[in-house]
C-alpha cells in the first residue's frame, strides 16, 4: 500500500518520505522475536530475493557514528566502510549507541528519519535496481523505494561495501 498522504502519520521513516514527496511502498509482516536474521525474515516474509532488501547497520569509523546500508545476503566489510568515508578503522557501534542516535531499536532500525543526522554509505548493489527494500522503521515492517530516492534522502555516498 502506498502512502501518498501528506498527513504525518506512521514511523519517523514513513513520515521522512512523505514530507519528501517520494513514493514509496510499505510491507508489514508478523515479526517471530526467534527469527535469527531480521533481512532474511523479511525478504522470506515478502516474497523477494535477499539481495533486494537492505539492512541497516551502525559502525563506528575512528570513533565517529556512520551508517551502512547492505543487501541482507552479504556481510558488512568494515575495512571498506572506513575507506568509503576517508577513515582509517571502523568497528560495529554499540547496540545502545545505535539505538540512543537513531531513535529505533535494533531489527528496525531504518536508515530514513534518524533521531540524528549521520554520514551513510549504501552499497553500490542497489545501483541499478528498480527499488530496495529496507526497515520502515519497526521490526516487521519495510519500506521499499528507489535506491536512488533513499540514497537522496540519507545524503550517502554509494560503495562497495558488501561482501558475499
Amino acid at each position: 500500500m502506498a502512502k501518498k498522504s501528506k498527513k504525518s502519520v506512521g514511523t519517523p521513516a514513513t513520515v521522512a518520505l512523505t514530507e519528501a514527496g517520494v513514493a514509496f511502498t510499505t510491507h508489514s509482516y508478523e515479526h517471530d522475536p526467534a527469527a535469527p536474521s531480521y533481512g532474511e525474515e523479511a525478504a522470506e516474509a515478502l516474497g523477494v530475493a535477499p539481495d533486494q532488501v537492505f539492512k541497516t547497520l551502525l559502525a563506528e569509523v575512528d570513533g565517529t557514528l556512520t551508517v551502512a546500508v547492505v543487501p541482507v545476503s552479504g556481510s558488512l566489510d568494515l575495512k571498506a566502510l572506513a575507506a568509503a568515508v576517508g577513515g582509517k578503522r571502523a568497528v560495529m557501534a554499540d547496540p545502545a549507541a545505535a539505538e540512543r542516535s537513531t531513535g529505533y531499536v535494533l531489527g528496525g532500525i531504518s536508515p530514513l528519519g534518524q533521531r540524528k543526522r549521520l554520514r551513510t554509505v549504501v552499497d553500490a548493489s542497489a545501483e541499478g535496481r528498480p527499488t530496495v527494500c529496507v526497515s520502515a522503521g519497526r521490526r516487521g515492517l519495510e519500506v521499499e523505494l528507489a535506491p536512488e530516492d533513499l540514497v537522496a534522502l540519507t545524503d550517502a555516498r554509494v560503495a562497495p561495501i558488501a561482501r558475499d
